[in-house]
């Protein structure tokens, strides 16, 4: 097998072996989680990079965010790219909204179908809903409208109307958590978060919100059940005033517990410090708490990939870590955020259709949608690669296949080892077929038991190779 000697493109943002963030190819903030069919799925605020005329990174706005984004994982470590869903504005399912922002995600079968149901705030001004028949889409707005305004009952003092959790209860019935901001003066008991309870249809509201006295209140609603207790989580203010013992200090996750969806509620305490107390650069703090595989996460954004590349001016990256509740007392231990994420809770099977936007790390990529609506790997120079983590081949693979489109010139992608410049276990020949996809074939040797998998792609330096599809070890 002929090695092509190439600069190896670095890695930026996550760097192996590292877990966190959970992909470097493109920013996710507010994440929020839907468990189903043995994948996790997370949904997060668009952040793309916003310039100024002289090409500068400028800080991020949020006021062109019109679109969510969505990867899902059924190890926590390599991380499929479902692309984006339009949400709002011209191009979107709900055209009389104008951003999505901190999305929320549930599952619900209604007449004997799967139903699934993404809610988002239309800037701080509203809530809105989309319905799909899977957890990325399509996606349709089935009431051509806001599900909550200022004019819901109970909604009339919610400073910002946005940040939507939400609870389907073990009865069916489902529950609605949102708001926040701090009215002038009341930085201590901001009542700005409310609680609602949804109609069996999932995109209605049910008579009138509820406050929920979170002390010094931000934003950032969360709701999970856990052995009968309801547990409602945020994100606390940044008023520098004194105050009272046993307040949340600033921009931390805070936690209420009840024995009811809609309260009385406990204040409890925090278990998640600012980004900044962990990674050196702040901002506000926003998390989505699940259950999957028998074990809790938290998933939460920070900078981290924004300040690897230079630019901590807003744009956020999805981190998980492990929640543990305790039994004895009710509480939630608190976490530290860190780079190194969680453990892989399965090794990664190769022997299955891949699409080529699953990645554990990578350098030098990205990726992008297709006609066909599949997301491909695209922007691929010479040295660049992606990596999956613990590929499980087992008592040995003896091919691969992968589809490609636009090899506008000859390239070669090299399956390697553990590292970008280790084992050569095969060599797959592209060769120049300008548009359509097409697929092709190599012999591979010396891959068995569970390693990192590398596609190092190699090929005519100073031009885009090709757009990889999807791809496939044979036994």
């Amino acid at each position: 097998m002929e090695e092509l000697q190439v600069k190896l493109a670095s890695a930026v943002g996550k760097i192996p072996p590292q877990g966190n963030p959970l992909v470097s190819h493109k920013f996710g903030a507010d994440p929020y989680a839907l468990v189903y069919d043995g994948r996790v799925y997370l949904y997060t605020t668009n952040d793309v990079l916003e310039y100024s005329e002289d090409g500068a990174v400028k800080d991020n706005t949020y006021g062109n965010i019109n679109k969510i984004g969505v990867i899902s994982s059924a190890d926590l470590v390599n991380w499929t790219d479902h692309g984006i869903i339009n949400v709002a504005g011209p191009n979107g399912a709900a055209k009389w909204a104008t951003q999505s922002w901190a999305p929320a995600i549930a599952h619900k079968v209604i007449n004997g179908q799967d139903k699934f149901f993404l809610y988002f705030a239309n800037n701080a001004s509203g809530i809105g809903v989309l319905e799909g028949d899977s957890p990325t889409g399509p996606w349709k707005d089935p009431i051509g409208k806001a599900l909550i305004l200022r004019s819901t009952p109970g909604v009339e003092k919610v400073t910002w109307l946005f940040d939507p959790a939400v609870l389907v209860d073990d009865d069916g019935k489902a529950y609605i958590y949102f708001g926040g901001g701090v009215p002038e003066g009341k930085d201590e008991n901001p009542d700005t978060a409310r609680v609602m309870q949804l109609g069996e249809d999932m995109t209605s509201v049910v008579g009138e919100a509820q406050v929920i006295p979170a002390p010094f209140m931000f934003e950032d609603a969360g709701i999970n059940k856990y052995n009968g207790t309801y547990y409602y989580t945020y994100c606390s203010n940044f008023y520098n005033g004194v105050r009272p013992e046993g307040s949340p200090p600033a921009g931390e996750i805070a936690y209420m517990t009840s024995d009811s969806p809609m309260g009385p509620w406990t204040y409890r305490g925090t278990i998640l410090k600012n980004p900044g107390h962990f990674f050196g650069v702040g901002g506000n703090n926003h998390h989505v708490i699940f259950e999957f595989k028998d074990a809790w996460y938290i998933a939460y954004h920070a900078q981290t990939l924004s300040k690897a590349m230079g630019v901590p001016k807003g744009y956020r990256s999805t981190h998980l870590n492990e929640v543990k509740f305790q039994d004895s007392d009710q509480s939630i231990q608190e976490m530290t955020a860190n780079y190194e994420g969680v453990q892989q809770i399965q090794p990664f099977n190769p022997y299955e259709h891949v699409e080529a936007a699953t990645i554990g790390w990578n350098a030098g990529i990205t990726a992008e949608g297709s006609s066909d609506g599949s997301v491909v790997v695209s922007d691929i120079d010479s040295g660049d690669w992606l990596a999956l983590s613990k590929v499980d081949f087992g008592s040995g693979a003896s091919g691969f296949a992968a589809s490609v489109s636009e090899a506008g010139s000859v390239g070669v992608i090299e399956l390697r080892l553990d590292t970008a410049d280790g084992q050569l276990i095969g060599t797959l020949q592209i060769p120049a077929a300008k548009t359509e996809t097409v697929e092709y074939h190599t012999e591979v040797t010396g891959a068995n038991g569970i390693h990192d998998l590398y596609l190092v792609f190699k090929g005519k330096p100073d031009s885009k190779l090709f757009k990889l599809h999807s791809w496939q070890f044979s036994q």
